[in-house]
């Protein structure tokens, strides 16, 4: 229609009309800069680029870091229900324990997992219908045995199992139902014990490179001012549809974080996650 109109125009109205189309995307330009940036206080403020692979801050959400999306699940093959399926909600969580035997050497948390099948149905057919926030243990006091527990939160309406695979067995299986309150977007978000018996959430508004020298939100100063070197703080990670927390102990050396023991295991279902909370701690 813009074309057709501007054919009938004299040559100054072309001229003005020009002059209109440039300064038209020029606006577009100029609010899709204005878009792409963080909003920091109520102000829009365009973010630095971040190097490939970095961790991007969540607009709007000054504790929370965005996280590139977990990959396709491929559901896994039917079995057999049990005889007295559970069933729980989309965004609740449940503990799955048990005592497993890998015929030999106890293996640790980590290699552990990676014996465990995840098996998902999703109602759509699309994607997984949970996820294994953390999971910790130990060997059973004869040293034949690993005592396994894994904390698994409920994405999306259809059926979640974990099996062994060493033996076949199904440690859990549940299915899982929609409700008519939506989850709210899976968002990062850090806490810190401050020593002395305040938590301190951390200000991602920034994209800060580390945990130091990002502001506690409460504090609106360096993590770093409150964290004396040598000192160990109780750090708690949210990244689920339950909103749980998954907590670690961290101590401060310089200018880094080290985790003090090996367990809990974070996130073996979220390695994206895992990574920009690496980043972030330094590890």
């Amino acid at each position: 229609m813009s074309r057709s109109k501007t054919k009938n125009r004299k040559p100054k109205q072309q001229d003005s009309d020009w002059r209109r189309w440039v300064v038209y995307l020029l606006a577009v330009l100029v609010i899709g800069a204005v878009a792409a940036g963080v909003v920091i206080n109520g102000t829009n403020r365009t973010a630095q680029p971040a190097p490939a692979g970095a961790p991007q801050t969540a607009a709007g959400n000054p504790a929370a870091s965005t996280i590139p999306p977990a990959p396709a699940a491929t559901p896994g093959p039917a079995t057999t229900p049990l005889s007295e399926p559970g069933t729980m909600d989309v965004a609740k969580s449940v503990m799955v324990t048990d005592e497993l035997d890998f015929g030999g050497r106890v293996p640790s948390i980590a290699e552990a997992l990676q014996q465990i099948e995840r098996r998902y149905q999703p109602d759509d057919g699309q994607g997984r219908t949970f996820a294994i926030l953390d999971a910790y243990g130990e060997p059973t006091p004869d040293g034949k045995l690993l005592h396994l527990s894994m904390h698994v939160s409920s994405e999306k309406p259809g059926v979640g199992e974990l099996v062994f695979k060493r033996t076949g067995k199904s440690l859990w299986r549940a299915k899982i139902n929609a409700t008519s309150q939506i989850p709210a977007p899976k968002t990062l978000t850090v806490l810190i014990d401050n020593g002395g018996g305040r938590t301190l959430t951390l200000d991602g508004s920034a994209n800060p490179s580390s945990i130091l020298t990002a502001n506690s939100v409460e504090l609106k100063a360096p993590i770093q001012n409150v964290w004396a070197d040598g000192t160990e703080r109780e750090v708690t990670f949210i990244y689920s549809a339950c909103g749980c927390p998954v907590k670690v102990m961290v101590k401060r050396v310089g200018d880094r974080t080290v985790r003090t023991k090996d367990t809990p295991v974070i996130f073996p279902d979220d390695p994206a996650a895992v990574k920009v909370i690496t980043q972030l701690m330094r590890w």
